[in-house]
Order: structure tokens, then sequence, then C-alpha cells
């Protein structure tokens, strides 16, 4: 994880004949005695580089600091310092170059060097013994460092007017980085001393590298946990120190949860080297229904690594009491709990600690777990943290990315000084690359999320400078669809899936037994389907299926205590229709299968009349007289509405009315109602500007229960109350006036 000069270990060190510059180097404790080097400006990094066996000297005890240094020497110093490996046929790959060949004595490491694109030639030729100059060392020092794909967290006002453009984006990244301090005169075509090299060189050399994976809100979702196993194995290939860590809502959303409790889940974190994670609100979801936390205290048991949250009390839960240990420790014990961790890591103390929202107590079941203000623990936590000498400060946490005004990473940034890496979770956020919190006074801070469901790993390599602050950083979403699986992976997950696929072709059942049955078949027509004329769809009109799915949600989140009066439902998000005849867990699953969650907004009646005008902005009739669609049409329960789509959009909405006590009022904008939803759609998917500004506001709140799962529950108590019989039809809660008809 960490590279740092003068505590390397293992390196490979070659023998280089015929070079006094280069003379098979002795590693030692300490540096060689060079006798034209101290009290030069370039004392530190000679001296540094020699200790390390990177560079040595001239037989007479000099090191020729002010002489030029020759391409074929940068060469050899790069390939011992990166641990280059040559290609299996050396001479193949010098084949490009007119002078160099297998027999010369740098062979090994020019091939080394061409092989890794650091160097490519000019006219076919290496030039070996040839100076090389500032703006040329830039270049192989950025593409040997792969600076290239790094952002800095300063950017340096640099004099690139006689840098050629070949080099101007190598000459100014090395400049951020603060590599070379020639801001105003870089001297780009001199050819660059020994001393200087090795200056330039050491201060990125030098530079600490944390290289990081993460996962968060992966809700049991296995299917691809093979791929996931090998886009693990694949960054720890490349960065063997690589610590793997995840933001919580391990928990909950698909039958793997259901039938084995988190175990499953855990197996596979267990077989991946997870170093820790923290509590997601999810993790607590078991509290309702079991009314204890027996299961989370089984996760946690099993888990071969620590659980870290320094703001979540389990001490009056009996369950998960004994599991927590409490404060810092550097010696982690699997399977228990913790505030925060220091990770001992090539030399450098790493400190960790997690951070759960506050908003549990309200969106799952903590029963006699409470949560501490997560500022305030903050501080506290970075405080020990740094006491026991971390200078580098990661957070678990699971508070969102920016969706509470109050509870959030940006906010912990801001206002928690001595974080330098947050790695996110709670609010789904996929970011494409991380984002930098840099307030004036204050050290930067990095924000990583990885957005839902185990679809990506994210990973991250951040450079920090000798203070302990980041000074630049890489980070990328691996989408793990595109992974191969591993093969011992692969076999384990039959292991659990074998199970799940029965499941799916179980029948679903009432608590008395009986079976239940779709009354008649719920299609999920699309224009362009055969036999539909009409071009009714379930992107422009509403639906059987729609209704049934919309009562569902509005019933689930009334039995959680919510007032909610409706309920919406992206038509994109059904995908399937069921037959008529027993209805299956598959089929559920089948006809939502996202894995959304259930969610309220808390909107004005004038909101909810944006979101109806945004659902019916694209309905209507195309030039052609075909029916449009769009996938952000919103189904409804408990709530009726009317609009004309010969309309502009924007003016389509005729009528609203909302049901309350069996009676249909008219919307009043003024008013704030609960409207329940999924979560893809309260954070604006498809769209909603009004519901994403309620998001960003706080006025959401994800209750975790999968979509399918509230359909299932929903077509239990349908069934349970009609003899197994589920048959809810259209009932015209949406109506086009411009053609009379809900369906026209």
């Amino acid at each position: 994880m960490v590279r740092k000069i003068g505590k390397l270990t293992g390196l490979t060190m070659a023998g280089v004949a015929g070079s006094a510059m280069l003379a098979v180097p002795v590693v030692s404790a300490s540096a060689p005695s060079f006798t034209d080097v101290d009290g030069t400006s370039h004392a530190e990094a000679i001296n540094a580089l020699a200790k390390a066996g990177i560079v040595t000297g001239y037989e007479n005890k000099t090191f020729g600091t002010w002489n030029e240094i020759s391409r074929q020497h940068v060469a050899v110093i790069l390939y011992r310092a990166l641990h280059l490996e040559a290609p299996d046929n050396v001479g193949k790959t010098l084949e490009k170059y007119s002078d160099v060949d297998e027999k010369h004595p740098y062979a090994k490491q020019i091939a080394a060097v061409t092989k890794a694109g650091i160097f490519k030639g000019t006219n076919g030729k290496f030039y070996p013994d040839k100076p090389i100059t500032r703006e040329q060392a830039a270049s192989v020092i950025v593409l040997a460092e792969h600076l290239e794909k790094y952002d800095t967290v300063d950017h340096k006002k640099v004099n690139l007017e006689k840098v050629d453009d070949s080099h101007k984006e190598k000459v100014q990244k090395l400049a951020d980085f603060e590599a070379t301090n020639q801001y105003d005169n870089f001297r780009p075509n001199e050819n660059i001393s020994r001393g200087a090299f090795a200056t330039m060189f050491y201060r990125i050399y030098s530079l600490y590298q944390a290289d990081l994976m993460h996962t968060s809100d992966t809700h049991a979702h296995l299917e691809d946990v093979a791929k996931r196993v090998t886009a693990v194995k694949d960054f720890r290939a490349k960065y063997p120190s690589a610590l793997l860590f995840d933001s919580g809502d391990v928990f909950s959303g698909t039958l793997y949860f259901n039938e084995y409790h988190g175990q499953a889940d855990m197996e596979f974190m267990n077989l991946m080297k997870y170093d820790a994670m923290t509590f997601g609100n999810h993790e607590f979801d078991l509290g309702e229904t079991d009314g204890n936390h027996q299961k989370l205290a089984d996760f946690i048991s099993n888990a071969r690594f620590p659980v870290l949250s320094a703001n979540v009390d389990v001490s009056k839960q009996p369950e998960l009491n004994g599991l927590y240990k409490g404060g810092i420790t550097s010696s982690p014990t699997n399977g228990n709990i913790y505030n925060g961790m220091i990770k001992n890591v090539n030399g450098e103390k790493i400190g960790v600690f997690g951070l759960t929202t506050a908003e549990t107590a309200n969106i799952a079941s903590p029963l006699n777990v409470t949560f501490d203000d997560y500022i305030e623990k903050a501080r506290a936590t970075v405080a020990s943290l740094e006491a026991r000498g971390a200078d580098k400060i990661i957070a678990l946490t699971h508070i969102g990315y920016n969706d509470n005004p109050d509870i959030n990473d940006i906010k912990l940034a801001k206002e928690v000084d001595g974080i330098d890496i947050i790695l996110g979770g709670h609010s789904h956020t996929k970011l494409d690359q991380p984002f930098l919190v840099y307030e004036a006074g204050k050290a930067p801070t990095l924000i990583d999320h990885t957005y839902q469901y185990g679809e990506y790993l994210g990973t991250l390599n951040v450079k920090f400078n000798d203070k302990g602050e980041i000074v630049g950083n890489t980070g990328s979403l691996v989408k793990i669809a595109d992974q191969a699986e591993d093969k011992n992976a692969a076999a384990l997950l039959k292991t659990y899936s074998s199970k799940i696929d029965k499941i799916m072709n179980e029948e679903i059942k009432t608590p008395n037994g009986q079976v239940a049955t779709a009354a008649h078949a719920y299609p999920n027509p699309r224009v362009g389907d055969e036999g539909n004329e009409k071009g009714i769809s379930v992107r422009n009109s509403e639906t059987a299926l729609g209704n049934l799915i919309t009562d569902g949600m509005l019933e689930e989140v009334k039995a959680k205590g919510v007032d909610a009066v409706a309920a919406m439902q992206n038509g994109g998000g059904i995908r399937a229709g069921m037959d008529e005849g027993p209805i299956t867990t598959g089929e559920i699953m089948t006809v939502l299968p996202f894995g959304n969650t259930l969610a309220t907004m808390e909107l004005t009646g004038t909101e909810i009349k944006e979101a109806l005008e945004h659902s019916a902005a694209n309905l209507g009739k195309d030039e052609k007289g075909n029916m449009r669609e769009s996938g952000g049409f919103l189904h409804v329960s408990g709530m009726e509405y009317t609009y004309d789509s010969t309309k502009p959009a924007g003016e389509r909405i005729q009528s609203v009315k909302i049901k309350r006590n069996d009676v249909f009022e008219t919307l009043d904008n003024k008013k704030t109602y609960i409207i329940a939803t999924n979560f893809f759609t309260a954070k604006g998917g498809d769209g909603y500007d009004v519901f994403a500004k309620a998001y960003e506001e706080g006025r959401v709140q994800d209750f975790g229960a999968a979509d399918w799962e509230n359909l299932r529950n929903h077509v239990i108590r349908l069934a349970e109350g009609n003899d197994g019989k589920v048959d809810v039809g259209i009932e015209g809660r949406i109506k086009d006036v411009a053609s009379g008809s809900e369906n026209e």
C-alpha cells in the first residue's frame, strides 16, 4: 500500500558490467559516502537513493553530481527503482533500435523501459550514451510513475512557452507534484545533471502511495460475486499491499439475504480478504422481524475482519455487546467491533474508522442500538488516531454523499480536519471520479462512492507527501459485469444459488397455505407489440400491473406507520408481466428485477404536480401517429390525475386528486404530502429534478425493503383475503382527456 524510501526491502539488484556509475551496489544500513554530495541541494535525494541501492557512484567515491546523465543510466535507475520486468525475448524488443542489441551492457534494462512504454526512441534509435534533457526527464518520470492518470491537488503556474508540445503535459504534471520548483524557467532543453535527475525522481519516488479497494450498498446481490473476486485479485496482483473495505449495507435486498441472513455474503467477503467494514442502516433490519440482532451478531462473529463504527453504541444490545471491544486498536481481532483501527502496512500507520448514519433509528430497527453525533465522534477519533502516530486517515462512512443536508460526507470533510479519504455509502451514489474537498487552510479530503448492488469495485491510488497530505490521486470504478468469473468462487456460489434457484420456482402461498393465483394475466405491454394497435404501453398508460405494484408500495409504508397518501412507480422499472395462474417468487422478481428499495418523499402539492407534468411531458402521438413512450411515466396509487397530451409540455396536467379516507380530494398545492416510491425515482431517476431536490434537502427516506418484496407481500395480502385470488384491474387512475379514454 505504501512505498517509503529508506524502508524498502527485497530490492532486486542487477550487476551492470562496465559502468563506474552503476557498479554493483551493496545495500547497507547507511548510504555510501560520496565526496561531492554533502552540502549540495541534491544531497538528500542522492543519499536516500544510494542507501536503497538504486544509484551508485564512481570508483573514486564521487557521485558526479553535476555531470550530465545519459539515457541508458536513467533506464537502469528506473529498472531498479520500479522493479521493472525485462521481456522474455530481450533481443526481439530491441529490434526497433539500430544502436542497441542484446549484447549491449544495459540491454535488459533498456528492453524493460521500452516494454513499459517509458522510452520509445527516436528515428529508430535509443541513443544510449546521449544526455537526457530536462523536459525528456520530466516525461520519463511521469510515464514511469504513471502520473499522467493522476489528478493533483495543486495546479502550478508554469512557464511552458519553451517546452516542446510533446512534453508540456508531463512538465506540468511534474510541477503539480512539486518535483521541480523551476516554474518561471524550466530550462526544458538543457541537459539534466545526475544530481538534478536524482532530486526530481526522488521527490516523486518518495511519495507515499495508498492503494485501496472498496464496495458499498451491495444489498446481498451475489449473482456476480465470482466476478468481483476476479476484480479484487487483479488489483492485488498490481498492488499487493492494497486494502479492501466495505461501507455498509451488506444486508437486505435479495433472496440470498432472505435465506442466509448475511452468511453467504460474509463467506465471500472472507474469501476476498476484506480488511474492515462499517455498519450500514440495513445491517439492523432484522430487529423488526426477529426482535433481536442475533443474525447480525452471527455475521460479525464469523467475519475474518473487524467491523468499525465510532458513533454506534451497541452496549445495551445483548447480542452485540460482547463483540464490542471499543476504542482504537493496532491489533484488531476478527469478528469484533471497534471504533477504529491502525493498519501497519509496509511500515506506515494507516488509521481507519467507521461512521453510521443516525437516520438508522428511523429507517431500520436498531432496537437498543443508539447513534452518537457523527461530527463529534469523527473529531475525537481522528485525534486518537493521530495521537497514536497515524497521519493517513481513512473514514468508512455510511452517511450518504450529500443527500441529507445535516448528515453527509461533504459536510464531514469540511468540518473535520485530518480525514484524508472518505470511502462512503448509503446514498447509492456513483462517482466515476473521486471528489476532492479542498478547504483553504485545511489538508484536502478525497471522497469516493461505488454506487450499488456490487456492480462496481471502487479502486484508488493516492499519493501523500511527507506531511501525510494528499498531493495526487487516481480512481476508477471497475465494472464487475465485464470481469471473468473466478472458478473457485463460482463453485462456492453454486452451493448457495442452487437453493435460491429452487426458491425462485416456488409458488407464493398465504400463511394458511393457499397458493396466490393471478385471476387474470397482468400484461406488460409495449408500443410495437404484436396486436397492440392502440399503442398502449406500461410507459404511457395505466396498467393493472402498475396498479398492483403501487398499491403494494402504499400498503407497505402504511404498515410501517408512515402517513403516506399515495405511491408512484416509474414504468421503466417494470420489466415483465405475469401470467394467469399460480404466482411464483421468480415471476415477482422478473417483474421488478432491479432490487430498488422502498422510499418515501415529502412533497408539496406543487411539487407533485410538477412531477406529473414530467411524467406526461412526452406522451401522446408522434408525427406518424404512433403512441410515444417514456420510462419515467408514473403509475400511481391513492391518486387520480388527468392530462391533455395535445397541450405543450409543462401545461398538460388538468386535475389531480388525492385519496383521503376513501374520498378523493383535489390536490392542495400548498399542502405537504408523503408519497411512496422506489429509491431510484426518489433520487431523481428518469430526470425527475423535483424529486432530486427533495432528496438533496433530506426529504427522502429509504426503508430498505426491496421492491419485489413489497410486491410479494402485497400479493399475499390480496390472496389471503380473496380465497387465493389476486384480482386488480384498470380503474381509471390516469386519463388523457385529449382522447377521452385512459388507454387511447
